[in-house]
């Protein structure tokens, strides 16, 4: 979900680090004092996957969906298919308070944010609100939470205060004010409170920096939701709003500005896209107006007018060098899909009649998602809808597979699915997994069901599947 003056405050920070007791499998003494030449193998071992991208990549999760942003993995017969309360559980940590970011894994080490209050208010709720946000933010003081785990044991490493106070926005009864999912470059960790401010920590949850963000007006009081991503030792942040929107791009060491480019945008809540391909760099940002790409530096490569959703949420993601943007609020005749080339410069909007042109290579309406984000598998492209239905498309063509295909009734949707050893996985809102054999044909294989509230997306690291519900993290694995 998600949904310009900036105070840089320097290394000037809120809080402090409560450590816990060391946990198991930590370094030992003798890996932290290796002669020099095992040092350099040891980090080439751990680089090569990292710049080629292979199947091992994803024993590190360090931002929303995955290494790739798309929620694929490499097949694994170690990976969970079935699991329930108790079974295939390998450890439930309670994290207080609300929080709807994915958990991120940066080694053994995961990371969560979340927010709680001093008094109770109302609580978040599966199914569609059909309605305005809340005019006004709770009168309660509210403490803004950033928590480190131990991946084999889910043991409390760290917690961290990044700020307390009441909140001066308010947001949807649906969310969160932690509702976007934190980055880490591997040496610093990056913690977005989208109406709030950007906290940088090293990962022993030392603060580092912080980068205040003044609250801005929102759709309806949704408040913010798009979450950060790392580039070029930078962290980029969008805050569409409704007063002054942009984009911004932070020194990961520092925290002092780099750029910041203003958009034509009113409240969206997509979380930015990386795109490396042989063309160069690009940071693609979905928008109501119009759908843009900029360049590692700020400047603007190509847009164009979408006529997307009122409410944009779905995060780009490319698959086999196509990259797909959409949005589509359930209630908007607006909900269209466009698979985008690579190599594109300036206004690249499709004539009137057109579905495709030189750099758009297909495009559909009314076949885009409310919050999920879609997912490319086996070279279909699979969209996952809010209230309990499923599409799929050729993802090269665009070519209709099936349509509207309904779960067993209750399930409604808001956490993006996953997929892995031929299955996609797709999380409801009460917390059962439906697991879907990726073959083109529609079926529910089997049911995983939790009994929470989920609308985080999970993260799947080496053989384990972190779910995050209202009240705890969950570590599935065989």
């Amino acid at each position: 979900m998600g949904l310009a003056l900036q105070s840089h405050l320097g290394t000037r920070c809120h809080g402090t680090v409560t450590r816990l007791p060391p946990v198991a499998n930590q370094l030992e003494p003798e890996t932290l004092t290796m002669p020099a030449p095992r040092v350099t193998l040891l980090l080439a071992c751990l680089l090569i996957p990292m710049m080629f991208g292979s199947a091992t990549a994803q024993d590190n999760w360090p931002r929303f969906r995955g290494v790739d942003a798309n929620g694929v993995v490499a097949d694994n017969d170690k990976l969970p298919i079935a699991w329930d309360r108790t079974k295939n559980v390998a450890w439930k940590t309670e994290i207080p308070g609300l929080g709807w970011g994915s958990p991120i894994v940066w080694g053994n080490r995961v990371f969560v944010s979340s927010v709680h209050s001093d008094a109770d208010y109302e609580k978040p709720k599966a199914g569609l609100y059909l309605g305005r946000g809340r005019p006004v933010p709770p009168d309660t003081i509210h403490h803004w939470m950033v928590y480190c785990l131990d991946l084999p044991s889910g043991k409390v490493i760290w917690k961290h205060e990044a700020h307390t106070g009441k909140p001066k926005m308010p947001r949807h009864p649906k969310s969160s004010y932690a509702a976007e999912t934190p980055t880490t470059d591997g040496e610093r960790l990056y913690v977005l409170f989208g109406d709030l401010g950007l906290f940088c920590y090293d990962l022993d949850g030392k603060p580092l920096w912080t980068h205040s963000i003044e609250p801005r007006k929102t759709l309806f009081g949704y408040g913010a939701a798009a979450s950060p991503v790392v580039e070029a030792g930078q962290v980029i942040y969008v805050y569409d709003n409704h007063e002054s929107s942009y984009i911004q791009a932070l020194d990961g060491k520092t925290g002092k500005s780099r750029w910041k480019v203003t958009r034509k945008e009113k409240s969206t809540w997509a979380t930015p896209f990386v795109w490396n391909h042989a063309g160069g760099t690009e940071i693609v940002v979905a928008g109501q107006k119009e759908n843009r790409a900029y360049s590692p530096d700020g400047e603007l490569l190509w847009h164009f007018d979408g006529k997307m959703s009122v409410l944009t949420i779905p995060s780009p993601l490319i698959a086999k060098g196509l990259l797909y943007i959409t949005s589509g609020y359930f209630q908007d005749p607006k909900r269209p899909v466009f698979a985008v080339a690579p190599g594109a410069r300036g206004d690249i909007t499709l004539a009137a009649g057109q579905t495709s042109n030189e750099h758009i290579r297909w495009s559909l309406q009314r076949m885009g998602p409310y919050n999920t984000s879609p997912i490319v598998y086996r070279g279909r492209y699979f969209t996952l809808l809010d209230r309990g239905m499923a599409t799929c498309h050729d993802a090269e063509t665009g070519e209709l597979i099936y349509n509207r295909t309904r779960f067993p009734r209750g399930a409604s949707f808001t956490s993006s699915p996953w997929a892995y050893n031929g299955r996609i996985f797709c999380l409801d809102e009460r917390g059962t997994t439906h697991v879907i054999p990726a073959d083109g044909k529609f079926r529910v294989e089997r049911t995983n069901a939790l009994g929470e509230l989920c609308l985080a997306t999970p993260s799947i690291v080496g053989k384990r599947v972190l779910i995050r519900t209202a009240a705890h993290v969950y570590c599935i694995a065989k």
